[in-house]
């Protein structure tokens, strides 16, 4: 994200990351642009503040899959829903690393701790479906080892118009280590999407991505199913179905999982929508007077 930012041209003082509580949160401290190290759950609320009033910065929340879709929930997928012009970067371990190891809304079921020495019964979020189904314009995925991916998501996600999510997988060495090693380490497991191209993967491109009857998609070997049967990937699709289909091809990343963008649509921005419904308020309604709004209707007056 350091050597990224320069390249936006855009001043750092015009630049302001957003984060809520978590090792994730940490991030703001480590770029030399303006920060909130925020609360709890709630940098996207904060981060719809900003972006509302100070429509000329570049407002980016960072948070981890603890923060953002636990006691976070909420404000990430109504700020998703309204297209908030904010770019959130959700950075997920599958843990809770800074309270020592507890497990997190994107634990694999049965997962081993000290919260669960017996196993985690709760099913766990799949962050890209989640954002899909709130109807975000802009979703993506990438790694953190793969820099070159990375920084390409990184940039479309800046130069789309409205909310863009990215899921970055995220290594904690000393709880969850390994985690995402199948996809980190093996290239073979990575689906990489391509606006426009048949989805195709491994070290010969040799295995593909088809749909089903029922509109889910399923792994498949080339040579058997016919190239005209593998699924060609479309970010622009104008409803999410095709995308969530992808999305749910690996519930939790221990084998071919697809990595890039999913979602790149228009949509009305909110800050944008608020601006001209207040512009239209002025013109039709003139100036408001907070203080005769403030004492309209039953006012008490205490000697």
């Amino acid at each position: 994200m350091q050597s990224f930012l320069p390249e936006l041209g855009i001043p750092r003082e015009r630049i302001v990351f957003i984060s809520g509580i978590g090792c994730a949160a940490r991030f703001p401290y480590y770029v030399e642009t303006y920060g909130i190290h925020s609360i709890h759950g709630r940098a996207p609320a904060i981060a719809t503040g900003l972006a509302l009033s100070r429509p000329d910065l570049s407002v980016w929340v960072v948070t981890g899959d603890g923060d953002a879709l636990s006691i976070g929930g909420n404000h990430l997928i109504h700020a998703l829903r309204r297209n908030v012009n904010v770019k959130i970067l959700m950075f997920n371990n599958q843990i809770y690393g800074l309270t020592k190891g507890q497990y997190s809304p994107t634990s694999p079921l049965g997962t081993l701790n000290k919260t669960t020495p017996m196993g985690s019964l709760d099913w766990p979020f799949n962050p890209v479906a989640l954002a899909l189904g709130a109807e975000a314009t802009f979703v993506g995925r990438s790694i953190d080892t793969d820099r070159a991916q990375l920084t390409e998501v990184l940039r479309r996600a800046h130069a789309h118009q409205g909310a863009a999510f990215v899921e970055i997988y995220q290594n904690c060495n000393v709880y969850n280590d390994g985690a995402f090693d199948a996809v980190r380490d093996e290239k073979e497991n990575r689906i990489l999407l391509e606006h426009g191209k048949p989805i195709r993967f491994g070290a010969e491109g040799e295995r593909g991505v088809r749909l089903r009857p029922d509109g889910s998609a399923e792994l498949v070997d080339v040579a058997e199913a016919g190239e005209d049967a593998l699924l060609v990937h479309d970010e622009q699709a104008e409803t999410p179905s095709l995308a969530s289909a992808l999305a749910r091809l690996s519930h939790t990343p221990h084998g071919p999982t697809p990595i890039g963008v999913f979602r790149d649509v228009e949509r009305p921005v909110y800050d944008r929508l608020m601006g001209e419904q207040l512009e239209r308020a002025r013109r039709e309604q003139g100036e408001g007077d907070l203080a005769e709004l403030l004492h309209a209707g039953d006012t008490w007056t205490i000697d």
